[in-house]
């Protein structure tokens, strides 16, 4: 209602959609908004995935430090895609320094989904990458950042499969059998085991 009132937008037709609006009435507002008979649409993350309007050049995303960095990506995804270029405009009044315009400004600097990816991991951080608990502060590795240390990761990985493939039940390695059996309750192992 507040778009309608300004001067700017007055002979522009404005729809909202939003994911408490029936599926019928979503539908109509997406095929006139696809159609060109909607020029301004207003809308909630419900159009994050799956929306493909080729016409659709310009997106605003207000208070984008609330979105995470997979989000905007997508939702900046949602235009550019026919033959005008698109336009994503990444409203924020987050400071400077914090998580919350880390993201935004990654997102700003890229379009690149595996750079987005890998800067999401490092925000967010990997979470316990020994069990089934995702993102977030409580990590498991004390020293150790996935990202940072791939390379390393990835040589103890091998390791691990030279050490395993012909004794996977660890009978010649008593030692890291029960050093391992210490560190993992009885969840992480079975997350591990199903890996």
């Amino acid at each position: 209602e507040r778009m309608r009132t300004m001067p700017v937008l007055a002979d522009r037709r404005i729809e909202v959609l939003h994911g408490r609006m029936s599926a019928d009435e979503k539908d109509r507002v997406m095929t006139s908004f696809a159609a060109g008979a909607v020029d301004v649409l207003v809308a909630t993350t419900v159009i994050e995935v799956g929306v493909d309007v080729p016409n659709a050049s310009m997106m605003a995303v207000l208070d984008a430090d609330r979105f995470g960095v997979s989000q905007l990506h997508q939702l900046r995804g949602r235009i550019g895609r026919g033959q005008h270029a698109g336009v994503c405009l990444l409203v924020t009044t987050a400071e400077s320094e914090t998580t919350s315009r880390e993201r935004v400004d990654a997102v700003s600097a890229s379009d690149d989904g595996f750079e987005l990816a890998r800067v999401d991991l490092e925000l967010r951080r990997e979470g316990d990458v020994l069990g089934e608990r995702q993102s977030g502060g409580r990590s498991s590795l004390n020293l150790l950042r996935v990202v940072e240390h791939a390379d390393l990761i990835m040589d103890a990985r091998e390791e691990a499969e030279h050490v395993l493939g012909p004794d996977p039940q660890l009978d010649g390695h008593p030692a890291l059998r029960d050093a391992l059996a210490r560190r993992l309750d009885e969840s992480d192992a079975a997350f591990l085991g199903k890996n």
